[in-house]
């Protein structure tokens, strides 16, 4: 009998070439000690009262979206709009900025932001169908380089009962129709403060929770090639009034930049009046 498939635990003061290394490898690590109790704490006293506000009626763009995130997984959307902890400790975190900087950089004048969500696992949902992130830029000719770089940051002590992250490690090196068998799954069992960073082309899904009266809660935050179009409209979910007030890193990272491939040959994208959107925040135009 084949053994479980685990997944690599390193700490957050690890060497970036050493966690960039098991990335490759694996195309999934779990980085241990990110965040503090006291922030993980501050971020869900500014989140949390989105999240217990009453879910019936939201709407999702179609029935599979719906069916995707499940009836009892509650969704907080445009998380640097709502929480100035999660923009500067989370959004802006060094080591995550740095790995994607190293795995996404070559392809890319910069990063984007690609969706900033907080997901709340119930009791009774089900697991995810099994996927890769990547896959929401289905025309994107093959072979792509890497397009995204994913995390899941633990807010309580994630456990497989309660709906751990379930990762197949080396999938980001399969052809597209191979498909997992169980003993390649890994959970993602981690303890709170914890990040697990994965590549946009690595099998994932949330796993069952099945306990009775626990949630987990969870930030998944991406970044993109800062040339693919996101998810979420960053712009919109934090609009100009809010935006201001954020870094200019943030600003940046949020789609206020613009994509400058002049250098390499290219153009330039996101423009406003032949400007950069945050120059424009910055002298009030915006």
């Amino acid at each position: 009998m084949a053994s479980q498939a685990e997944l690599v635990h390193l700490k957050n003061d690890e060497p970036l070439e050493h966690v960039l290394e098991v990335l490759d490898t694996d195309g999934a690590v779990i980085v241990e000690e990110c965040f503090s109790a006291e922030v993980i704490d501050q971020i869900l006293v500014e989140l949390m009262p989105y999240a217990e506000k009453p879910d019936s009626n939201r709407t999702y763009i179609s029935p599979t979206i719906a069916a995707f995130f499940g009836e009892h997984t509650r969704h907080v959307t445009g998380l640097a709009s709502k929480s100035p902890t999660f923009v500067t400790e989370v959004l802006l975190h060094p080591l995550m900025l740095g790995i994607a900087d190293a795995v996404l950089g070559p392809n890319c004048s910069d990063i984007q932001v690609n969706v900033a969500h907080m997901l709340v696992v119930g009791p009774g949902a089900q697991a995810q169908f099994p996927h890769r992130d990547e896959d929401v830029w289905p025309h994107m000719p093959q072979p792509s380089p890497e397009m995204e770089l994913s995390s899941v940051t633990a807010l309580c002590d994630f456990t497989k009962e309660l709906g751990a992250t379930r990762v197949v490690p080396g999938s980001h090196r399969w052809e597209p129709d191979r498909w997992p068998e169980p003993h390649e799954f890994a959970d993602a069992e981690m303890p709170a403060g914890s990040r697990l960073i994965y590549l946009g082309s690595t099998i994932h899904g949330a796993g069952t929770n099945s306990t009775e009266d626990q949630h987990r809660p969870a930030f998944h935050l991406s970044y993109m090639l800062g040339w693919l179009r996101s998810e979420e409209n960053n712009c919109l979910a934090t609009p100009p009034d809010i935006a201001r007030t954020l870094p200019r890193r943030a600003q940046e990272l949020l789609g206020y930049d613009i994509h400058y491939a002049v250098d390499d040959g290219g153009g330039y994208l996101g423009a406003l009046d032949m400007k950069i959107p945050a120059d424009m925040l910055a002298s009030g135009e915006l």
